[in-house]
């Protein structure tokens, strides 16, 4: 995997939404599983939502259960995470990251990635 590039962020009020998407490049995308990260000043990066490779299993953090949804399009090698009713405490900065790996289960781990996009601001007005 070459290259992945976030978009989508940027200031939404609570309860809003926002879709992230994360673009990637450079390798066979349905080889790999995906994740997106979060940051927030002065806290470790947390996974929030992960993919395995062909999308049968996801990981979700409890913080965020039923309200982001993690989708992967290997056709057009894009992720998504899709984040309705928004909350102050969703503010930082968000990561997509991807590895190539046979898992059949979501990784969960910054350590168990190989590839990081930029990152993309959201910010979560109260």
């Amino acid at each position: 995997q070459g290259e992945l590039v976030e978009s989508g962020g940027g200031l939404v009020q609570t309860g809003g939404s926002l879709r992230l998407s994360c673009a990637a490049s450079g390798g066979t995308f349905s080889w790999y599983a995906m994740g997106w990260f979060r940051q927030a000043p002065g806290k470790e990066r947390e996974c929030v939502a992960a993919i395995n490779r062909n999308g049968v299993s996801t990981y979700y953090a409890d913080s965020v259960k039923g309200r982001f949804t993690i989708s992967k399009d290997n056709a057009k090698n894009t992720v998504y995470l899709q984040m309705n009713s928004l909350k102050p405490d969703d503010t930082a900065v968000y990561y997509c990251a991807a590895v190539r790996s046979l898992s059949p289960v979501a990784l969960t781990e910054p350590s168990q990635y190989a590839y990081w996009g930029q990152g993309t601001q959201v910010t979560v007005s109260s």
